[in-house]
């Protein structure tokens, strides 16, 4: 388990380099952003704030052109430390478990972190008051679990959202899903490509007979959103160790929620085309009949 209450906002550092950056007094930044002299002040000592003070000063240093949380991203795979993942949480951790998630999620239940900032932002950008971690991981003497944009993988996810069940009976369903779950099940962290709900529904297309597995994976492929990293065991956890969280104010949530548009526009085109090129692939009731 990993407290990571004590985790907070460094509010105190990212006013003393936007003030410094735009070499401005606390006066003027007052007025600029809205709050009391006199809070500044407070903030910087105690590197403390309430949520109205966080969305101001962050609200002014994003639209004033500051990415503090992309740029922090960057310096940090910079620094050469170690493998840094990123989590997004809807309302904020407290502690993490190996049992954390639902189980219904892709494999399974187990810390789900993403290798960039941006895709843990999207997970959470349409929640009020959710947050960004940051962490540093090391792999050293973990069991590890790897999956491609594969069909393997494709079934793998379906298995565990429950959405191939009417194949159980399937000889080749039961080969398929007993080397997957001893393949996840004895492993401290699982390696894959992330689906999220928009790529979930190419796959739920797949699982429903509507596409072939052809057009499915080259549907999929365009979703390019990396890797996503499950810690499931207790000894995987050990190797996390907490670096940041970061505020997301309400105008980078919205450009965040802009780009899934865009995003979700190119998937529905690739499959639009994939639908064309593809025509002779294996359906799901020819591959595991």
């Amino acid at each position: 388990m990993i407290d990571v209450g004590k985790m907070d906002y460094r509010i105190a550092e990212d006013y003393e380099f936007v003030r410094e950056a735009e070499g401005r007094t606390t006066e003027e930044m007052s007025e600029l952003t809205g709050i009391s002299r006199n809070t500044l002040y407070e903030t910087m000592a105690n590197n403390r704030a309430n949520h109205s003070v966080l969305e101001k000063f962050y609200s002014y240093a994003y639209e004033s052109k500051y990415r503090l949380n992309f740029v922090k991203e960057d310096l940090l795979n910079e620094s050469g430390h170690g493998k840094i993942l990123f989590h997004g949480s809807k309302k904020g951790l407290k502690e993490i478990e190996e049992r954390g998630s639902k189980d219904k999620c892709d494999f399974g239940s187990g810390f789900y972190l993403s290798e960039t900032y941006e895709h843990a932002l999207s997970f959470v950008c349409e929640n009020a008051g959710s947050s960004v971690y940051s962490f540093l991981c090391n792999f050293d003497g973990l069991k590890i679990a790897q999956f491609e944009c594969s069909l393997e993988w494709m079934l793998a996810i379906c298995n565990y959202r429950g959405t191939i069940k009417s194949f159980s009976d399937s000889e080749t369903v039961k080969k398929i899903v007993d080397k997957v779950v001893d393949k996840v099940e004895h492993a401290d962290l699982v390696i894959a490509p992330i689906a999220d709900n928009r790529m979930f529904y190419i796959m739920s297309l797949f699982a429903e007979g509507d596409i072939n597995a052809d057009v499915a994976l080259h549907s999929l492929s365009a979703s390019k959103l990396g890797l996503q990293y499950i810690f499931k065991t207790e000894k995987a956890l050990d190797a996390l160790y907490p670096v940041e969280k970061y505020y997301l104010c309400k105008k980078e949530k919205a450009d965040c929620q802009e780009r899934l548009k865009l995003r979700a526009a190119e998937i529905d085109t690739k499959l639009k085309l994939s639908r064309r090129e593809y025509k002779t692939g294996l359906y799901i009731e020819e591959l595991l009949k």
